[in-house]
């Protein structure tokens, strides 16, 4: 075993009570830092004296406009941090949204939304980025950051405000649509996502760097594809909303649905990239596995499905393993929720159904890479000291779990796992350990 020296995962040294966890929080933490937003633009953007280069294309300072930078999602105050220092005073103007808050820069605007519901504060900061991408030339470079938890910092209707759209989230959310769903029916609900900022920014330059949180990656669902061309219509969204028995509660006409922008010369001079994503992480928790002992396998990297029985899955798929085996995935799982749901997470309630079903020697941790479950905990340990620390309060995991109540759970029994913001995002991380 490796000594801990882990600095994403705040409460390593208290959950770290057997060998096996010890070396999953190592595992899980190698992930993370594989997909640390500063790195990852590091990497990406370089610049000298007489020009600024992004992944091997290379723009001369003298033959540019003026350079805009434009970022969404969870990622984007730090991918802002990251780009400013590299490329300072030579950004002419600029402006983020994100969730977080406390964050200055000096030439890019820091904007703070709401999620995972929208707000008219979601919507006065979609309208200053449409503004600032007004009026652009061929001469100039927007360089664009896109990352999950996008779609809802971009609300822009094409009525009133949000309320309608809320409304459609909590019941997509309700009924166990998937993310690529739920973002097909949101990209027709704003003039802000499925390609409109691409569609803004036109004629200039656009390079848009996409941190993934989609499995598949398929980038257009990433953010709800605010610089990608949009393959769904609005037909696919109605047809979604009347799959799930929403499309006739709505208040609006069409549930105030929109066509997309699907003339090609808006995304001619766009190059979307790939800069990270969930088999980044998940071939840094490969390499950490076995320099740890371990036999790892990245058994699927776009793993879908109800919460409780891929926790099922994923220990049934362990158990016949030999010693020192360690499966790795990752995805985003969905969680019906019982009509007298409490406070949950799908990576809280995946750890919370594992217990039942693990065995000795077994350890699964389901996290949330952006370091928040659907609240202040990243995600949970499921092994059999966390069930007898439950035993032993005399609580009863399956009332918790029947009505999705997971914070309350982990919080009386402990063995939550503590990131924080991690300034990253690209899906739900999970690993099995047999030790």
């Amino acid at each position: 075993m490796k000594p801990i020296t882990h600095s994403k995962i705040k409460n390593s040294e208290a959950l770290a009570i057997t060998g096996l966890r010890k070396d999953a929080l190592g595992i899980m933490e190698a992930g993370l830092r594989a997909i640390d937003t500063h790195a990852v633009i590091s990497s990406a953007i370089r610049a000298d004296e007489s020009a600024i280069e992004i992944l091997g294309e290379r723009f001369e300072t003298e033959e540019l406009g003026r350079i805009i930078v434009a970022g969404v999602g969870k990622c984007a105050f730090a991918a802002a941090e990251a780009i400013e220092r590299i490329l300072g005073d030579r950004i002419t103007d600029g402006a983020v949204i994100d969730l977080r808050t406390g964050i200055s820069l000096k030439r890019i605007k820091t904007l703070t939304g709401t999620h995972p519901f929208p707000s008219d504060i979601n919507v006065q900061h979609a309208e200053t980025m449409v503004k600032l991408l007004n009026r652009l030339t061929e001469k100039d470079l927007v360089l664009f950051v896109v990352s999950g938890g996008g779609s809802t910092l971009l609300c822009l209707p094409n009525d009133e405000g949000c309320e309608e759209e809320s409304t459609i989230l909590s019941l997509l959310t309700l009924r166990g649509a998937t993310i690529k769903e739920t973002n097909t029916v949101r990209k027709h609900l704003s003039l802000a996502r499925g390609g409109n900022l691409a569609m803004y920014a036109y004629p200039a330059r656009v390079i848009s760097l996409i941190f993934s949180d989609i499995p598949g990656d398929d980038i257009e669902f990433v953010a709800s594809g605010p610089t990608t061309r949009d393959s769904t219509t609005i037909e696919d969204a109605r047809a979604i909303l009347e799959r799930h028995r929403i499309f006739e509660q709505c208040k609006t006409p069409l549930c105030g649905l929109i066509e997309t922008p699907k003339e090609e010369k808006y995304f001619k001079r766009v190059r979307n990239i790939l800069v990270a994503s969930n088999m980044v992480a998940l071939e840094a928790m490969s390499r950490e596995a076995s320099e740890l002992g371990y036999a790892p396998s990245i058994r699927n990297a776009k793993l879908e499905g109800e919460a409780r029985k891929v926790a099922h899955d994923i220990i049934d798929a362990l158990r016949p393993q030999p010693a020192k085996t360690a499966h790795l995935y990752a995805g985003e799982t969905t969680v019906t929720l019982s009509p007298d749901h409490g406070r949950g997470g799908r990576n809280l309630e995946c750890a919370l159904a594992a217990l039942s079903y693990i065995g000795e020697n077994e350890l699964m941790i389901s996290l949330a890479s952006d370091g928040h479950d659907n609240g202040e905990y990243a995600g949970a340990i499921a092994d059999t000291h966390t069930r007898q620390k439950a035993d032993e309060l005399g609580i009863n995991r399956e009332i918790y779990l029947q009505k999705n109540n997971e914070y309350p759970f982990f919080e009386k029994v402990g063995h939550a796992i503590d990131t924080g913001d991690t300034g990253s995002n690209v899906s739900d991380l999970i690993l099995a350990l047999k030790g």
